[in-house]
């Protein structure tokens, strides 16, 4: 089976009607990659590749360009939806999702009975690839309750799962010894790394 970089599943559909033209695009989690039909395996491997790669660049270059900063709760609960049928096959609907300042020792938490997400404000200055692998963490608790397998298998088609713990561990780290910079702006102070946990009731 192909998959991404990131371990998300990729489907080459080959159409009579595509004559000269490829193209790859995301549909419900999965990469999805249209060739000529005519396309020898050969060629088929070779473009396949090539498609892929364009995707990472576009996801890379949209998380570097921040177009997508959702700054309100409504805007945050729309990009959250979009999140949700890109990654999760729209099997995640949360109620509401809105940015709380409550929240000094979680980056999110989501509430499994009422389908509610509230992300801690202190993730607004970060990158938005960051923002996204939290609310994506918090639609996958609206499906899993716990941290075990099933549930990270859910964080498995978003290709920054990985680089977003780093960089979260990183921040925890740099706000528990009070390092330059790391100040949360309230006078407050992350918990001691390993402290910091994923919460699925609310506050």
């Amino acid at each position: 089976m192909i998959t991404t970089e990131g371990g998300a599943p990729v489907e080459v559909r080959r159409s009579a009607r595509r004559t000269r033209t490829v193209a790859a695009f995301w549909e419900n989690g999965t990469a999805v990659v249209a060739i000529p039909a005519r396309f020898t395996a050969a060629q088929e491997k070779e473009w396949v590749q090539r498609m892929l790669a364009k995707l990472h660049r576009q996801g890379e270059r949209r998380s570097a360009s921040g177009r997508k900063r959702p700054t309100s709760d409504a805007a945050l609960a729309a990009h959250a939806g979009l999140l949700s049928e890109r990654y999760l096959g729209g099997k995640a609907t949360p109620a509401s999702v809105r940015w709380v300042s409550n929240q000094n020792s979680r980056w999110g938490s989501a509430t499994p009975a009422d389908g509610t997400i509230r992300l801690s404000d202190k993730l607004r200055p970060m990158p938005q690839w960051v923002i996204d692998y939290v609310l994506l963490h918090e639609l996958a608790h609206l499906l899993v309750a716990g941290h075990n397998a099933a549930f990270w298998q859910l964080l498995e088609a978003y290709p920054e799962t990985a680089r977003a713990k780093a960089f979260l561990e990183g921040v925890s780290f740099a706000m528990a010894r009070g390092l330059p910079g790391s100040d949360s702006g309230d006078g407050t102070r992350a918990v001691q790394p390993g402290q910091e946990r994923w919460a699925d009731d609310a506050d």
